[in-house]
């Protein structure tokens, strides 16, 4: 293992690490019943605090839920890439494996989602359509966070033209943080749970780019 890939992994690693730190103190430090419901919020002060200076903003909520299908439909893009590779080659195993590794790492974003769905860390300020929703970490932010920059990535990997290259960088850049503003001042979750999405979508993908690194080094 080179050192850039030391680098990128014990950043991932660490990173991953913070989240679990980040996700205890949530539920030790200043916990009081000022959720929905009376339901508890950790880090009052702030999340409240925060929460009462942007407010609630449901039409960037819309927004930005609708444009949580773009990173969906980058992920159904490079699912159709390896299922090509695979009709073609007519083996798993010939499958480019950044591309494997890539349907890995979605599948462990997937994951992670569905577990704090179903153990809810603390629910959002509001109830949408009247329900109740599991707030951390984030969804959107996640998803947005953990498959964008995979596009960036792939993009330098694979794109030669160097204007289309950086016109797809720079597009996915900007998308990805008008969508991270634009979800934390919509006031639909706590400061908190933005917070703890950023830590492990870039934890997660730092881990996915240093294996995919390693795979590198090893072919060439």
């Amino acid at each position: 293992m080179n050192t850039q890939e030391k680098k990128t992994l014990n950043a991932g690693l660490l990173l991953l690490a913070a989240f679990v730190l980040w996700t205890v103190l949530i539920q030790c430090v200043d916990v009081r019943p000022l959720g929905q419901n009376g339901t508890n919020i950790g880090f009052a002060a702030l999340n409240c605090w925060f929460h009462r200076l942007c407010g609630i903003h449901m039409a960037i909520y819309t927004v930005t839920d609708w444009l949580g299908l773009v990173p969906i439909a980058v992920c159904l893009c490079f699912a159709g890439l390896g299922l090509s590779q695979l009709l073609k080659r007519r083996s798993l195993f010939q499958v480019d494996l950044d591309i494997i590794l890539l349907g890995v790492y979605y599948v462990l974003v997937i994951s992670g989602y569905l577990v704090f769905e179903s153990i809810p860390i603390n629910y959002r300020p509001i109830p949408i359509n009247g329900v109740m929703e599991a707030s951390y970490p984030s969804s959107t932010t996640l998803l947005v966070l953990s498959v964008m920059p995979t596009l960036n990535f792939q993009a330098e990997r694979r794109i030669r033209n160097r204007t289309l290259k950086r016109a797809i960088c720079a597009a996915s850049s900007v998308f990805m943080l008008l969508m991270v503003v634009g979800r934390t001042v919509a006031g639909v979750h706590w400061l908190t749970d933005i917070l703890g999405a950023v830590l492990l979508s870039a934890g997660l993908f730092l881990l996915y780019k240093a294996s995919v690194m390693m795979i590198d080094r090893r072919r060439a």
